[in-house]
């Protein structure tokens, strides 16, 4: 089965310590509306290194765990697996632009686990990856903007 990776980084409008939390399982409720975990353990869905949850993307389910939690180091990694289709881990690091912007860099590395899963691998070409994660940007900028000052 194919293997890829993808990486690509986005500069979001808020300080460090605000991004980072935004790319937690509850953070990112906060930004992306179709973004509804199920949380397995621990069911309040507190982010730290071993959290298990669940995600359903139309009849698709994929259970999540967040395999290393580094909220010193502005870091997050998940492993997540789709059993119809891929295996994923995502690694999420932020790091200060400035004093009001951050840097978030994205890396997916992907394993197909069927014949439909190397189709959508086949479809997550660069390009296709960077426009995914500047939708991100997108997200990220307008719920910044939504803010009091």
């Amino acid at each position: 089965m194919n293997h890829i990776e993808r990486q690509h980084a986005i500069v979001i409008p808020l300080a460090l310590e605000a991004a980072f939390p935004l790319f937690t399982p509850l953070g990112e409720k906060l930004w992306f509306a179709e973004w509804q975990p199920e949380f397995i353990h621990p069911v309040d869905g507190t982010t730290q290194t071993g959290m298990v949850f669940r995600t359903r993307h139309g009849a698709e389910e994929t259970l999540w765990s967040c395999i290393d939690y580094a909220p010193e180091a502005h870091r997050i990694r998940y492993a997540r697996v789709s059993p119809a289709t891929r295996f994923v881990t995502i690694d999420i690091v932020c790091r200060a632009e400035s004093a009001a912007t951050t840097s978030v860099s994205v890396v997916y590395a992907m394993t197909a686990l069927s014949p439909k899963g190397e189709s959508l691998l086949a479809a997550t070409t660069h390009d296709a990856f960077r426009t995914s994660i500047e939708h991100w940007q997108t997200l990220v900028t307008r719920y910044a903007e939504s803010l009091p000052a």
